[in-house]
C-alpha cells in the first residue's frame, strides 16, 4: 500500500476519533480536512458523493468517507476505510449494552439518565422539525408526511414502512418527473453495467428475505431475525441517523418490545456523546435484544456484530457499486425526483417516532420542559447536540 494511502487511513481514523455532530459536521470536517487540506479529491467529487449518499439508502456519512477512499485506492482502501470508521463506536456501543444490567441493578445507569431522556426526546423533536423544513416544501409532500405520520400511528406494524417509502418514491416520481425523458432513460440504462445491477439488487433481496423465512417460533431464528430486521431497515432508511433512530424505536420498541422506553432512549443519548456515524447506535440495540433474552454476554457480542453489518451492509454495497456509473444515473429525474416523496414519508415516521417517544412523559412537566429547551437551545443557539446531551447528564448527576 503506498505512503499517500496509509496517509489517508490515518487521517480516516483521527477523522473517527473527533467526528461529532452528525452528517452536517462530517461534511464540513471533510471538505477542510480531505479535500482543502489533503486533497485527496476536489470540492465537486465531494459534493457529488454527498448528492449520492442522499439518493441512496443507508448511513449518509459512512458511503460519502467510502466513496471518497474507493476514489482514492479502489475496493481494498474503501473496505479499510469503513471498518476504521465504524468500529470504534460500535465497540464502545456493544460494551455499554453489555454492562447495561449492572449498571441498572446499582442504579447508577438510571439515575445518571434521569434527566438525559426527554433531552434526547427534544433532539428528536427538533430533527423532526429541520427535516419538516427542507423537505415538507409542497402541498403534496405535506400531505405524504401527514398521511405517514397517521398510518404509523394506527398501525404501529414495522410492514408498513417499506409499503410507505415506496409508495411514497412512486407518488413524488409519478408527479414531478418530466414526461419527455423516456428516450434518454433507455439510452443511459443501455451503457450501465446490467450485471452489477442484478448482482447487488440479488443479493439485497436475498438476505432481506432471509430472516422472514425463518420460523418465528424458533427460539434460534432470533440473532437471524435480528439481522433480517436491520437489514431491511438498511435498505428502507433514506436521510441517515436522523431517520434511523424513529424507525428503530417504532419497530423495536413499540412493535416488538425487544428493548424498553428507557433502555433505548438511555442507548441513543450515550451514542450522541461519541464521535462517529449515528448508526453505531444499533451496536446496542442489538447487544440488548439478545441479553435481555438470555443469550449471554457471547451472544450480546453477537448481537452487536449482526446489528451493525445488517444495518451498513445494504448502503455499502449500493456505494461500490453505484458509484462508477452514477455520472449516468444521477441524469435520470425519475430516479432524482423520488427522493423527494421518500423524504417526505420520513418525516412522517420522525413525528410518529416523537410523539412515542414523548409519549412517558406527557404528565411530567419537567420533562416536557427539558424537550421545550432542548429544542430552543438547537435551534436558536449554535450549541450542537453533544453538548446538549452532556447538559443532560450534568443535570441528572447534580439535581
Amino acid at each position: 500500500m503506498s505512503k499517500r494511502k496509509l496517509l489517508f487511513l490515518r487521517d480516516v481514523f483521527f477523522y473517527t476519533l473527533t467526528a461529532f455532530g452528525g452528517p452536517q459536521a462530517h461534511l464540513a470536517y471533510l471538505l477542510r480536512e480531505f479535500v482543502e487540506k489533503r486533497r485527496y479529491i476536489s470540492e465537486e467529487e465531494l459534493m457529488e458523493l454527498n448528492a449520492l449518499s442522499q439518493v441512496l439508502p443507508g448511513p449518509s456519512s459512512t458511503q460519502t468517507l467510502v466513496g471518497i477512499a474507493w476514489k482514492m485506492g479502489g475496493l481494498r482502501l474503501a473496505l479499510f476505510t469503513f471498518l476504521i470508521w465504524v468500529i470504534p463506536s460500535a465497540l464502545i456501543m456493544c460494551l455499554a449494552a453489555i454492562s447495561y444490567k449492572m449498571f441498572v441493578e446499582k442504579g447508577m445507569f438510571t439515575h445518571a439518565f434521569h434527566y438525559i431522556q426527554p433531552v434526547t426526546v427534544g433532539v428528536v423533536a427538533y430533527a423532526a422539525y429541520i427535516f419538516g423544513r427542507k423537505f415538507l416544501k409542497s402541498e403534496l409532500s405535506f400531505l405524504l408526511g401527514l398521511s405517514a405520520m397517521a398510518v404509523t400511528l394506527i398501525l404501529r406494524s414495522a410492514y408498513a414502512f417499506p409499503i410507505l417509502i415506496m409508495m411514497g418514491g412512486i407518488i413524488s416520481s409519478a408527479f414531478e418527473a418530466k414526461a419527455d425523458e423516456d428516450a434518454l432513460r433507455v439510452k443511459l440504462f443501455a451503457n450501465i453495467n446490467q450485471r452489477k445491477v442484478i448482482y447487488f439488487i440479488g443479493i439485497l433481496l436475498f438476505f432481506a428475505a432471509l430472516g422472514a423465512l425463518i420460523n418465528q417460533t424458533s427460539p434460534f431464528s432470533l440473532p437471524v431475525r435480528l439481522f433480517e430486521n436491520f437489514y431491511r431497515n438498511g435498505i428502507l432508511i433514506f436521510g441517515g441517523g436522523q431517520v434511523l433512530v424513529p424507525l428503530l424505536f417504532t419497530e423495536f420498541v413499540e412493535m416488538k418490545h425487544y428493548l424498553s422506553n428507557s433502555e433505548f432512549l438511555s442507548g441513543y443519548a450515550l451514542q450522541q456523546v461519541l464521535p462517529g456515524p449515528t448508526f453505531a447506535f444499533t451496536s446496542f440495540i442489538g447487544g440488548l435484544t439478545l441479553g435481555n433474552r438470555g443469550y449471554g454476554i457471547s451472544g450480546q457480542i453477537w448481537g452487536s456484530f449482526i446489528s451493525i453489518l445488517g444495518i451498513n451492509l445494504p448502503g455499502l454495497i449500493l456505494i461500490l457499486f453505484i458509484v462508477p456509473f452514477w455520472d449516468d444515473l444521477k441524469k435520470i429525474s425519475r430516479i432524482r425526483n423520488s427522493l423527494s416523496g421518500i423524504n417526505a414519508v420520513a418525516v412522517g415516521f420522525m413525528v410518529a417516532a416523537f410523539l412515542f417517544l414523548a409519549e412517558p412523559f406527557l404528565t411530567d412537566y419537567k420533562a416536557l420542559g427539558l424537550m421545550f429547551g432542548t429544542f430552543l437551545l438547537l435551534n436558536f443557539t449554535p450549541i450542537k447536540t453533544p453538548f446538549v446531551i452532556l447538559l443532560g447528564v450534568l443535570l441528572s448527576v447534580f439535581f
